[in-house]
């Protein structure tokens, strides 16, 4: 066991041989900066003050030599050799509430078709789990070689529950055990929270969500929580799909829409089918966002999750419309397939 002392807050972490410090650091409620989770996007890097630590698979991208020689770490990959001390980045948003990571047995209770291509799993838990709404879990699938990361897709209230919604990656070992051999009744290994992307209730502006594929899941969970707790804001959710048979759940927010008067459903469809006879918005999701709102998003807080291409087109249709950086909050869905170049930060922004 060594021990971990976080400047400049002063916070000591223990941790175990063999355990990262942003693993400890993040089951003991001590809050360092991090995103990917895995080394490939910097968001976790660290100045090592004292002592010795082994940096781990690190991305060369991430973590450049010259920012070895100069002691940065990596808190994601980095595990102590010694006692430390770490001097990190933190800045923590005052609605983040900090939930510890913990551990949790979890066991599928229910597995449905959302789409071609998305399946809805629903698991019971040993025990409740609390988090906001727009964070995610790692999940440990047998056979798998480590965690895979799906966002709930439940408001919190549920907090004995959770809904991920998987999209079947090509050739991908995860979603393809998901989609392929789970089974009602089977039980994994879950933890977190984990995530920086949530709802910043404190803010009076009014709410858009852009979502594309499954990247619904984390806007539903928001939605579901605002409309519960009686959020006064006009609400906004705009959904991506390429046809009408991966657009789910567009009964559940027509039927949100027509009990809220503050909230309002958008779905756009960029390709769809000459059987789907669809009457609604054709086009990519941050098209229909520019008709939606006439070109003009100042005076909101836009919340972004779905696959890369889609958050980029989404914060320039966003920027060009007069909201920034400090307005703008996003979540893409990345799989290993993306790499370091995928997992790499928007050029628009500074940090994310």
């Amino acid at each position: 066991m060594y021990e971990v002392t976080v400047e400049p807050t002063g916070d000591v972490v223990e941790v175990e041989e063999g355990q990262t410090i942003l693993d400890a650091a993040l089951r003991q409620g001590v809050w360092l900066p991090f995103a990917c989770g895995h080394g490939t996007c910097a968001t976790c890097k660290c100045q090592l003050v004292e002592g010795d630590v082994d940096l781990g698979n690190a991305s060369p991208f991430a973590l450049m030599d010259m920012e070895r020689d100069e002691g940065k770490i990596l808190a994601c990959c980095a595990t102590p050799e010694s006692d430390l001390v770490i001097e990190a980045d933190i800045d923590v948003d005052p609605d983040f509430l900090g939930y510890p990571i913990e551990d949790f047995r979890a066991t599928v209770v229910a597995i449905d078709d959302l789409s071609p291509t998305i399946k809805g799993v629903r698991f019971e838990l040993d025990h409740p789990i609390q988090f906001q709404a727009g964070q995610y879990i790692n999940l440990q699938l047998p056979g798998v070689e480590g965690a895979r990361a799906f966002s709930i897709a439940n408001k919190p209230s549920n907090n004995t529950v959770l809904e991920l919604h998987v999209r079947r990656v090509p050739e991908g070992a995860g979603t393809g055990y998901i989609h392929d051999t789970l089974q009602v009744g089977d039980t994994l290994d879950v933890s977190g929270p984990y995530g920086q992307f949530f709802t910043r209730k404190s803010a009076p502006e009014d709410l858009i969500f852009i979502a594309g594929g499954s990247g619904l899941s984390s806007p539903q969970s928001m939605v579901l929580e605002l409309l519960e707790e009686g959020d006064s804001r006009n609400i906004t959710l705009l959904q991506g799909a390429r046809n009408l048979g991966e657009l789910y759940n567009r009964e559940l927010f027509e039927q949100l829409a027509a009990q809220h008067a503050n909230f309002s459903y958008v779905p756009a469809l960029d390709n769809p089918l000459p059987d789907d006879e669809w009457g609604g918005f054709t086009g990519y999701v941050h098209e229909a966002a520019i008709a939606h709102f006439d070109g003009k998003f100042n005076g909101h807080k836009a919340y972004l999750c779905g696959p890369p291409p889609m958050i980029d087109a989404a914060i320039t249709a966003l920027m060009q419309g007069r909201l920034f950086e400090r307005d703008i909050y996003m979540e893409r869905f990345l799989t290993a397939a993306d790499g370091a170049e995928g997992a790499a930060k928007s050029g628009l922004f500074k940090k994310i």
